[in-house]
């Protein structure tokens, strides 16, 4: 009779435990850090979503000649880190849309999957009205940032599609967090990733660190498998936070330089 006790004090216990993370999600996926100011050389822009949010992001737009670049950021961060992990493009002429997310930043509105696609469109109709077509418009995104980057290219026809420390699903990155929770009867937010990168018809770039504890190496493989457009260049010892290295700057900017040179529609030759 103790034992039956026990065991369902542990069942209630963990029930308990998987309501409360069901409940609280939205704080744990999406994380805002304090507001940040504008940096220098960019100029706060408003992004409208199709319902009804005027969001603030931020705009450096291109020197004659190089595509622009949309960057969606990861979940800790806000659009003004984005500066840091987009320098060497900036400098060699790239336009940049530091593209911000309803909730972040001082922004209205709560984050989810459909907001953060919302707010991916918007500011892919902010570069259009700047007189940015999408076959000028690199979509760039940053672990989390990889969804709506993901969903945006896989809509639209764009010059490249790059992903860094991507996941293949949130479903599947949590499972291999916490293989304790019933993610995929938990999770309201998904972005499945996997399903949609076939639809991209852009070169895709993805970056990863094979020593990334956050979201596995694996993911970034089945991603590179799933679309024949798609190049992996693994990072031996990089873990999750590499956006900002050089080095990994620099595999972006050979990247772009090297679908310059390429005939259109052409796929990449190898992979790393």
């Amino acid at each position: 009779m103790i034992v039956v006790w026990l065991l369902a004090a542990v069942l209630v216990g963990y029930l308990a435990l998987v309501a409360l993370l069901a409940a609280n999600q939205g704080k744990l996926i999406y994380p805002a850090p304090p507001a940040q100011g504008v940096p220098p050389g960019f100029a706060p822009v408003a992004l409208r979503t199709a319902d009804g949010l005027t969001l603030t992001a931020g705009y450096r737009p291109a020197r004659d000649g190089p595509p622009t670049v949309l960057f969606f950021h990861g979940n800790g961060m806000v659009w003004p880190d984005g500066v840091h992990v987009t320098e060497r493009l900036a400098a060699r002429g790239y336009g940049l849309l530091l593209a911000e997310y309803r909730g972040y930043n001082g922004n209205p509105g709560e984050p989810s999957e459909e907001g953060l696609y919302r707010d991916g469109r918007a500011a892919l109709e902010f570069l259009a009205e700047q007189g940015v077509a999408g076959a000028d418009v690199v979509v760039m995104g940053l672990s989390v940032g990889s969804g709506p980057a993901v969903q945006l290219a896989s809509e639209h026809r764009v010059r490249a599609l790059i992903l860094v420390s991507p996941f293949a699903s949130l479903t599947a990155t949590a499972s291999a967090a916490y293989p304790w929770l019933p993610a995929r009867l938990v999770l309201r937010d998904r972005y499945d990733n996997l399903a949609k990168l076939p639809r991209v018809e852009a070169p895709v770039l993805i970056l990863h660190g094979e020593a990334d504890r956050l979201i596995p190496h694996a993911q970034a493989e089945l991603l590179a498998e799933a679309n024949p457009r798609a190049e992996l260049v693994s990072l031996p010892g990089r873990g999750h936070n590499m956006a900002a290295d050089p080095a990994v700057q620099r595999l972006e900017l050979e990247f772009l330089e090297k679908i310059a040179r390429r005939p259109r529609g052409a796929s990449p030759s190898s992979r790393g």
